[in-house]
């Protein structure tokens, strides 16, 4: 373990094995960091901050802020970060409220430089958020979706896993999972062909994702009518089941689709 002098460590915070602690971070006395972290100079990790295992959270960057939430009563919340994930400079992960009591993110993740996330929030893993991304409360992220700058999320919305957004969109309803998203507003441009390649994603289970968007946003169906063409005439997969669940549990609705 290596704290720095001018660090300053509250001694009730939970530091594991072979941490490292810059000058001038500030950890608060609620705070359990895993082991092999690096905590960069001058970033702040308040109560209620989770920080899993070989994690970097670079200078500037704030954990564990109370929500800015007017209805936040100073319940007990956290704010979750898992293993192996990277906090870029001036990132602010704020804590949870009586909704879901945590703001979480998952494995593995990229959050780059200004990225905001608001309380209640669950990133998954694998998820990349670029720089400046703003995600209102209550957002939910989904495995190995990737966001690109300046992208901003309106509250409540679910985006899916595996999914590609066009920096500086404005989401504002709900993004299925597998698909690129692009325009204003938000829109279906296509699969990501490319992403679900990189992961492992063979021929046929993208011709088949590609024959349900066909259903769902290229031929002008209404959303329920496209779901009924999809359960009668497209066979049953993992894919399948997954686009039609996120859509069903999206009451608000999701992006529109494909336009000229």
């Amino acid at each position: 373990m290596s704290i720095h002098p001018l660090a300053y460590v509250h001694p009730d915070a939970e530091l594991g094995r072979d941490v490292t602690i810059e000058p001038f971070a500030t950890v608060h006395g609620n705070v359990h960091i895993g082991e092999g972290s690096w905590i960069g100079p001058s970033a702040v990790l308040m109560d209620g901050a989770r920080v899993g295992r070989d994690c970097k959270v670079f200078p500037g960057a704030v954990i564990g802020a109370i929500p800015q939430d007017l209805k936040f009563a100073g319940e007990y919340t956290t704010a979750e970060v898992g293993d192996g994930t990277t906090i870029r400079e001036c990132v602010t992960i704020n804590r949870g409220t009586a909704d879901r009591l945590k703001t979480s993110v998952g494995d593995n993740c990229l959050l780059m430089a200004y990225v905001h996330l608001a309380h209640d929030c669950m990133v998954g893993s694998n998820v990349v958020i670029a720089n400046s991304v703003n995600l209102a409360g209550h957002v939910t992220i989904d495995d190995w979706a990737i966001l690109e700058g300046n992208v901003a999320v309106q509250q409540f919305i679910h985006i899916g896993a595996h999914s590609f957004i066009a920096g500086a969109s404005l989401v504002r309803k709900n993004v299925p999972p597998f698909v690129k998203a692009a325009r204003e507003p938000l829109s279906y441009v296509g699969v990501n062909v490319v992403g679900l390649r990189r992961r492992g994603f063979k021929d046929d289970a993208i011709a088949r994702i590609e024959d349900i968007y066909r259903e769902i946003f290229v031929r002008n169906n209404n959303v329920e009518r496209a779901v009924q063409q999809v359960e009668q005439n497209l066979p049953r997969s993992p894919e399948r089941g997954l686009i039609l669940d996120f859509i069903r549990n999206s009451p608000r609705g999701i992006m529109r689709g494909l336009t000229e």
